[in-house]
């Protein structure tokens, strides 16, 4: 493993080993930053590149998937704490070129308890799917260049049925938060991607974090991220490190390093973001969320000795990120992971490693 100790110099075995069982588990590489009263470490395991050694690099720049989601429900919440919007107040008189439910609030888009139909396609509990467009699979790896513009997913959804109706249950959908960041771009009169860079990227000096719009490809240093599918009887592996991130717009589509995920989760938890009152509801879980504790683009986690907070979050194909922080953002642990060439179960290998890796730190 190739590790930094910025601050401190200590040889942290625990984090190390946590860190390398994501590896041994199955994944590609694995960039890891903790910072807490240790101070701070950052090491990085597993490889950059299949057919070559070299490990990924300290503070590459991934894709971040569903982390976005956190981002954009800042940025709604500094609207309303400005009195722009209202956190029970109707999406629909803000985008009337939408034929929106009239019932859906801002509140329900960011804690996904609108109903709207989620656009790369919609899962239920007994097994029944509904597909949306092209974000899984061979059909997915194959399309993985194909540009959307932001109404197209909106368009998309409301041409579904409504998964339920507004505020009645919850479900994730990406749409809630494309539809979120189109309100924010109807309420200021900017693109997403300035508000964002006004409110937080430049106030924070996040430099390795954009929302790329269609740009395919990843500017910083970086790990090349792999995706398997079946292609017929066959299993084919594809570099997706190339990708349009215009599929998940505001939802999914961010990319950004280690250490920008580490400043902006501590200075959204230590109050630097938003008011208290707000940052209160942010982190509320909406009780239809059950066990995921779910609030307005947080997750709430009780660990038994303290209740941490994080989004984490994975881009269609290839790349993965973790974002946690203890409630005053003094301890934080943030991760960029990209997929290699073996055959993993996600959903059998990576809830186990990541328990080890979250206990570790917290």
């Amino acid at each position: 493993m190739s590790t930094q100790t910025p601050t401190d110099h200590q040889d942290r075995p625990e984090l190390q080993k946590a860190a390398q069982e994501f590896v041994d588990a199955g994944f590609g590489g694995l960039e890891l930053r903790v910072h807490d009263e240790h101070g701070e470490w950052v090491g990085t395991t597993g490889i950059r590149e299949l057919g070559s050694a070299e490990k990924p690099p300290l503070d590459g720049q991934g894709r971040v998937g569903s982390v976005t989601k956190t981002f954009v429900s800042t940025v709604v919440l500094q609207l309303v704490a400005e009195g722009k919007l209202e956190l029970d107040g109707p999406v629909a008189p803000q985008l009337t070129r939408f034929e929106l439910d009239p019932r859906i609030t801002v509140r329900m888009l960011l804690n996904h308890t609108s109903g709207l139909f989620n656009y790369t396609g919609e899962y239920f509990p007994d097994g029944t799917v509904v597909p949306g467009l092209p974000a899984t699979g061979k059909d997915w790896a194959e399309h993985r260049l194909q540009g959307y513009t932001p109404d197209e997913l909106v368009g998309f959804a409301l041409a579904k049925p409504a998964r339920f109706e507004p505020g009645t249950e919850w479900s994730y959908a990406n749409t809630n938060y494309t539809v979120a960041a189109l309100l924010i771009e109807a309420v200021t009169g900017r693109p997403f991607a300035a508000e964002l860079e006004s409110r937080i990227l430049k106030p924070l000096e996040l430099s390795g974090t954009l929302e790329p719009g269609d740009r395919t490809d990843i500017p910083g240093a970086h790990s090349h991220g792999y995706f398997r599918y079946q292609n017929s009887d066959d299993w084919k592996l594809v570099d997706v490190t190339e990708q349009n991130p215009s599929l998940l717009f505001a939802a999914g589509s961010m990319l950004s390093t280690t250490r920008d995920l580490q400043v902006f989760m501590s200075a959204l938890q230590s109050g630097k973001l938003l008011p208290a009152d707000l940052l209160a509801e942010m982190r509320a879980p909406e009780p239809k969320s059950g066990p995921l504790n779910y609030g307005l683009g947080l997750f709430a986690q009780d660990t038994g000795s303290e209740t941490i907070y994080h989004h984490n979050g994975s881009a269609p194909g290839g790349y993965g990120a973790l974002m946690f922080s203890s409630a005053d953002g003094t301890r934080t642990l943030t991760a960029l992971i990209t997929m290699g060439d073996a055959e993993v179960d996600l959903l059998q290998v990576f809830p186990p490693a990541l328990d080890r890796l979250v206990k570790a730190v917290f």
